[in-house]
């Protein structure tokens, strides 16, 4: 029961000492193991969060792949690696790059352009017609450099490097413009106030002077505006890690080349990785799902090889999507960080433990999830409200991947906006009051839906496919 028996007077002298015992803690002569309440590792109440041993076993799984692969590959066809996706990634790479560089290289003109709002060199202003003429430059901008891969005839693999690529840029050059033109405005009206007869101040103009000298300041460091207007300072920005601009960042002390030579070999590793495991599990299910579906006769048939499909590519895709995660966002942004001593590291959170796909988009890809919500959500909340900013936001979001999707698949198929609307009764539903609790549960479904998904939007197109060769096979018997 927890409680003792008082000893009587006449107790034997054992007896007192057994009772003190209990109140003391010293080591014992015969090993003693200690048991308190304590939660397992895999309890979801432990306070452990250590699981980089995980992270090991997942590297040491990938290396048993690419072993057993090569031995199969050396017994069926006496060589240790196909060609046939390597041949696409080694494929013109010069113009390839030089158009790279070139793409980069023209987001400078930013520069000049922001110098002359903030000296007022331009007719225009940038809270008047300046940010919107900023608008339609960044849609032609991005209209001619995704237009440049199709006019090359480059591969897909290119294209689609080249477009997230010009995606990113255009996000740098978005941030940059359009909080450098607030900073001019800012300042105008600073000067506006320094310019004034009053020889006194009331105290909200003097609030104002502060809050507006505040305005253009450097959250960090001592970097005031316009003095960040310098070709530095830009590319220092387009090499940083983010596309979020601030005039300056938390900085570390040093760069540490071990680790951005450790990244470096990593996101070769990756690239390698990714490569084996399109030539070897996705490109012949692919290819088999075309072939069978050039004899197909009914949709039964259709629907028999999607299923089959689908099913043979949930596991490489899902290998797929963790290593394209692991490539961009712990080595590659790893990287120039390092290069760039960036401190901030949160590129990502620990979106595996989503229960929804609003958590999700929050937290795998933190950086564009600000740049969502700082130039998209907030500066469209004054004028279109929180419900139609949040709408402004899903259809900004759904383009981007609609336009990757249509790069890969050369039309626009509406893939990406389509496996985008399906979230929105899914997360309909896990908002429930009586669902929230179901953690585990709702776990469990974000990683069903992930996976099931990526294998569904990869086969979609064999089934347009499919059903087109089927009609006109129809219409040709009708005849």
């Amino acid at each position: 029961s927890g409680t003792s028996t008082p000893l009587t007077e006449n107790a034997p002298l054992s007896a007192h000492a057994t009772k003190h015992a209990r109140h003391v803690q010293r080591r014992r002569m015969f090993p003693t193991v200690l048991y308190e309440p304590r939660p397992s590792h895999f309890d979801p109440s432990a306070p452990h969060g250590d699981f980089h041993g995980f992270f090991t076993l997942f590297w040491v799984g990938l290396f048993i792949m690419v072993v057993t692969t090569g031995l199969r590959n050396m017994k069926d066809t006496g060589k240790l690696m196909r060609t046939s996706i390597f041949s696409l990634l080694t494929d013109d790479l010069r113009r390839l790059a030089i158009a790279d560089a070139a793409m980069v290289g023209s987001t400078l003109v930013c520069l000049p352009v922001q110098r002359g709002f903030a000296t007022g060199r331009w007719w225009v202003r940038w809270d008047g017609a300046g940010h919107w003429m900023q608008h339609i430059v960044q849609l032609g901008w991005l209209a001619f450099w995704v237009w440049v891969p199709f006019g090359l005839g480059w591969q897909w693999t290119h294209q689609v490097f080249f477009t997230l690529h010009t995606l990113c840029m255009l996000m740098k050059i978005h941030s940059y413009s359009f909080y450098s033109g607030h900073l001019s405005t800012t300042l105008r009206r600073l000067e506006a106030l320094d310019a004034s007869d009053k020889r006194t101040e009331d105290e909200d103009t003097t609030e104002l002077r502060e809050q507006l000298a505040f305005e253009l300041t450097a959250p960090c460091g001592t970097l005031s505006y316009p003095a960040n207007l310098t070709l530095a300072n830009f590319v220092d920005y387009l090499l940083c890690p983010t596309v979020c601009y601030e005039l300056s960042y938390p900085r570390t002390e040093k760069i540490r080349w071990a680790k951005v030579v450790e990244k470096g070999a990593a996101i070769f590793g990756c690239v390698f990785l990714l490569t084996l495991i399109s030539e070897e599990f996705i490109y012949p299910v692919m290819l088999d799902a075309a072939h069978r579906l050039e004899s197909i006769t009914t949709v039964s048939e259709i629907l028999l090889i999607l299923l089959e499909s689908i099913s043979h590519l949930l596991f490489p895709f899902i290998l797929t999507f963790l290593l394209v995660f692991l490539v961009i966002f712990e080595y590659v942004l790893g990287a120039f960080a390092e290069i760039t001593r960036f401190a901030d590291r949160q590129f990502y959170a620990d979106w595996w433990n989503s229960t929804n796909w609003l958590e999700f988009s929050r937290e795998w890809n933190i950086p564009v999830h600000r740049f969502l919500q700082r130039h998209v959500y907030k500066a469209g909340a004054s004028r279109l409200g929180k419900r139609g900013s949040m709408v402004l936001t899903f259809v900004v979001s759904a383009a981007a991947h609609e336009l990757v999707m249509a790069v890969i698949t050369k039309k626009l198929r509406g893939y990406g906006a389509a496996a985008m609307m399906m979230q929105l009764p899914l997360f309909a539903v896990q908002q429930l009051p009586w669902v929230r609790g179901w953690k585990t549960s709702m776990n469990v479904v974000f990683w069903i839906s992930m996976i099931w998904g990526l294998s569904m939007v990869s086969t979609g197109r064999r089934l347009v496919c499919g059903i087109k060769l089927m009609g006109c096979r129809f219409r040709v018997c009708m005849c």
